[in-house]
Order: structure tokens, then sequence, then C-alpha cells
């Protein structure tokens, strides 16, 4: 009993914290980008400005495996104890990262490359040519959602209490849900980044438990080699939709492809691993 010991920090709450503001910071950065985007900008060059920016939202992740590599090498009480009284190593068993260093260094750079937002105009010029109708548009109008009140006289500004309280939120999320393609679209994108999620999260412990990696090195190997080809992909996929100057129904055909393809190709994965370690008691008995 003597061995025992209950935790007792609450430093959790402050991390559960900081990743709910985190959340609500990064939330808009998608939807209203995308919207952004695609209200002012020729809807040939749509695809592009797209692609683009998820590429870069891909090299987050990659900078920040690099990052996390770099602080898994520094001791984590690093600034309050002397270097040279620390007699273990990064290979150590006993051995704890500066985790929390990635945090502060990722709040700064997020809160400087917020800054250049504030300059953004409120309304862009209509580039010449620019169709009238987009397609996401024609999409809505479709769909119901939009129908005769899509004139700036008739529309009047809500707050944003009143719409959660009255029916008109409702009838829009009714509307947007009830959109069978759009419907699709959502419970593919659930399993897409719960696999993608699950993939990134585990590589790095299965790479220390299988390979006898670090956590250092587990976290470079993976931000070199597993990130940037997603961003690349996702590029070469906003190219292509330019060139061919595809619909919904073609980008439709095109996603079911690749997406078949990535499956086909996954399935190579249980064809690759190590055995089981042997541990006593669990794959092993004690004699």
């Amino acid at each position: 009993t003597g061995c025992e010991k209950e935790p007792s920090s609450y430093m959790w709450i402050y991390i559960l914290l900081g990743n709910v503001l985190r959340g609500i910071g990064e939330t808009p950065i998608t939807p209203l980008g995308i919207s952004y985007l695609d209200d002012f900008a020729k809807e040939e060059n749509v695809p592009v400005y797209v692609g683009c920016l998820h590429t870069i939202a891909m090299m987050g992740p990659m900078f920040g495996f690099l990052l996390g590599s770099l602080c898994a090498k520094l001791y984590v009480d690093i600034g309050f104890v002397d270097p040279g009284s620390i007699t273990i190593t990064p290979q150590d068993s006993r051995w704890v990262g500066a985790w929390w260093l990635g945090f502060l260094i990722g709040g700064v750079l997020s809160f400087l490359s917020a800054i250049p937002f504030c300059f953004l105009p409120k309304s862009l010029k209509k580039p010449e040519g620019a169709k009238k109708d987009k397609a996401s548009h024609g999409l809505l109008e479709n769909t119901g959602a939009m129908g005769n009140k899509l004139s700036p006289e008739k529309t009047k500004p809500r707050k944003w209490s009143a719409m959660l309280k009255g029916k008109y939120f409702y009838n829009s999320l009714k509307k947007v849900l009830g959109n069978r393609m759009y419907f699709t679209f959502l419970c593919c994108s659930l399993l897409q980044f719960s696999s993608f999620i699950g993939f990134v999260t585990y590589k790095a412990k299965y790479m220390e438990q299988q390979y006898g990696q670090s956590t250092s090195k587990s976290n470079f190997l993976i931000g070199v080699t597993s990130l940037p080809p997603v961003g690349l992909g996702i590029f070469l996929g906003g190219l292509i939709m330019k060139k061919y100057k595809m619909g919904i129904i073609a980008a439709t055909k095109f996603s079911i492809t690749m997406s078949f393809l990535s499956y086909a190709m996954a399935l190579l994965h249980f064809f690759v691993g190590c055995d089981n370690n042997m541990v006593a008691g669990m794959t092993v008995s004690y004699e």
C-alpha cells in the first residue's frame, strides 16, 4: 500500500480549457475563409485557392510535430533545474520532455498570425467576369434555403440569440441537413477524419513500442513523412479540378475514385508490422 498514490494534480483542467479556447478560435477560419474566397474570387480559381488553404492547414501539424520533436529533447523542468544535474537521457523511459513549451510557442505564433486579419476589408470588389450565380448559391436555391428572401432590402440583421430562439435557425438547419449531398459529405468527412486522427495519434506510440524509437524521433519522422504528402495531394486536387473545370458531379466521381484507391492502399497496412513484445503477465506467463 505504501507504493500506491492517487494523482492530485488538476493541471489537466487548464489544458482542457486551453484546447476549448483554441477550438473556438480555429473554427471560424475554415467556413468563413472558404466563404470569403468563394464570394470574391473567380469561380474557376476557387478550387486552387481552397486547395492552398487546406495545404497550409496541413503544414501546421507538420511543423507542430517537428516542434514537438525538438521540445521532447528538452527536459520538462528546463529553466528551473540545472541541466548538468540531469542524469537521464531522452532514451530513458523515465524521461519527460518539455511538452508545455510547444503550447507557449504555438500560442504566441497564433496570436501574431491573427493580427493581419484585423486589417482585411469587410468587402472586396467582385472580379470582372465572375458569375453572379455561384455554384453554392444555386445549390441553396434548389434546396429552398434562400427562396425569395435573397434581396438585401428584405433581409434584416438579426441577433444570434434571436436566431437560436426563433424558428429561423431550426428551419435553416433542417433544410441544410435535408440536402442529401451535403449530409452525405458530412458523414464521409466524419469517417475520414476519425481514421486520420486515430492514425496520427497512435502512430508515434506504435513507433516507440515496436521500433524502439524515442518520442522525439517518432514525432520528427511523422512530421516529415506523413503530413507533407497529404498537403501535396490536396494542392494537386485543386489544380486538377481547375484544369478540367469539374462540376459537382465530376468532382464527386473524382472523389470516389481517389477514396477507393486510398482504401485499397490502406489495406496494405495489414501485411506490415512486428511481432508483439514479450511482456510477463500479458503475452507470456510469469514462469
